[in-house]
């Protein structure tokens, strides 16, 4: 039996999970947040709450590659101040994903597209009002790195969306390109396989989800080395826009379904 057969999906849906992975990789070296489009394509493929089992391996790898390209770059202080929250978050999350069925996981993970378009189009309003980088040592930036860390995990264990409430983090507290692809490559890094023991209990990971896994994260790798190519040539502006667009169509298809 090929993993198609076992998970019922067609060749059409197959080449989408593997353009979602391709995504990932893209994502993870260029432009942080773009994945919530791959989250969608993945909860439209898959039932919802089996997708992010799924998912999460291949962004581990999409995390590992990044790290590998940016690894000079990271902001340790920043770091430590965050993950005790995204703990917390984390948490919530599982507690939130031991009781709730396909249907309420499905119409979450919509909902929480719907919610990082909102954010990530509210952060290129304000993006000329950041805070200076040593505002995150205030006691003001800790509070604000504390919520932002609780939102992170919990969406990043619900939903593997994490990006967009990360991203608009970082921005805030000053990070210039490469501190921020840096500083979020180690984050999720951290965070994803911190996940995994959570998953693997919830049943979400397991023998079946890694073979599906295995057909697919030979595309995070070109998808990587295509964003470190093109980060520094890609219309970033143009290409949020497109992202926005997707993701909220995805989080809608997800609401209607």
């Amino acid at each position: 039996m090929n993993t198609m057969t076992l998970w019922h999906i067609t060749g059409w849906e197959f080449a989408a999970l593997a353009f979602a992975a391709l995504l990932v990789g893209f994502s993870k070296t260029a432009v942080s947040g773009a994945n919530t489009v791959s989250l969608a394509v993945f909860a439209a493929v898959l039932p919802a709450r089996a997708s992010t089992g799924v998912l999460l391996p291949i962004l581990i790898a999409g995390d590992v590659l990044a790290v590998l390209a940016y690894r000079r770059h990271a902001h340790w202080p920043t770091l430590w101040r965050l993950f005790p929250a995204v703990a917390a978050g984390v948490v919530a999350g599982t507690v939130f994903l031991m009781w709730a069925d396909d249907a309420i996981v499905r119409t979450s993970i919509g909902a929480i597209l719907l919610l990082m378009a909102a954010v990530t189009l509210w952060r290129r309003r304000t993006a000329g009002a950041a805070d200076e980088p040593d505002a995150v040592t205030t006691r003001a930036g800790r509070v604000k790195a504390r919520a932002y860390g609780v939102l992170g995990g919990f969406t990043t264990m619900v939903a593997n969306a994490g990006g967009p409430v990360m991203s608009m983090y970082l921005l805030s507290a000053g990070f210039r390109k490469l501190g921020f692809l840096g500083t979020s490559a180690f984050f999720f890094l951290v965070v994803n396989v911190s996940k995994l023991p959570f998953s693997a209990g919830l049943g979400l990971i397991d023998g079946r989800s890694l073979l599906l896994d295995a057909a697919l994260v030979a595309f995070v790798v070109p998808g990587a080395l295509l964003g470190a190519w093109a980060v520094n040539r890609i219309d970033q502006r143009l290409f949020e826009r497109l992202v926005i667009a997707a993701t909220v169509l995805g989080g809608l298809q997800l609401l209607l379904r």
